[in-house]
């Protein structure tokens, strides 16, 4: 059988840095929700604006491969590439699921200390 050669997917090093990216806005998420649960709304607030930042740096490079294929530029079919994509958008929901849900901690928590 003859071996064929591999030649690395452009698209690997761009897949990785939209994982590494999603994957630490997941991490900032997470612990917003921690600090939220200890009412720590300020620092609640900073970790999911670091969790938006770093959801924004993974999408721009993903929109530069689009943009890319959309001035013409064809690309070698990459899994790795797709499942980055589908990380992205996944982790950019639990973000603003976690944005609504710091709020409504915060919401709760000021109302509890109101009474």
């Amino acid at each position: 059988m003859e071996e064929k050669e591999m030649t690395e997917n452009e698209l690997i090093p761009v897949a990785m840095q939209i994982i590494l990216h999603a994957g630490n806005g997941r991490t900032k998420a997470q612990e917003a929700i921690k600090l939220a649960k200890e009412n720590d709304f300020v620092a609640a607030k900073e970790a999911l604006k670091a969790a938006k930042d770093n959801i924004v740096l993974a999408h721009k490079s993903q929109t530069a491969v689009i943009q890319n294929e959309a001035a013409g530029k064809s690309y070698e079919p990459c899994l790795l590439f797709t499942h980055a994509q589908d990380h992205l958008m996944t982790i950019s929901s639990e973000v603003s699921l976690t944005k609504d849900l710091v709020e409504f901690f915060e919401l709760i928590t000021n109302k509890l200390e109101a009474n």
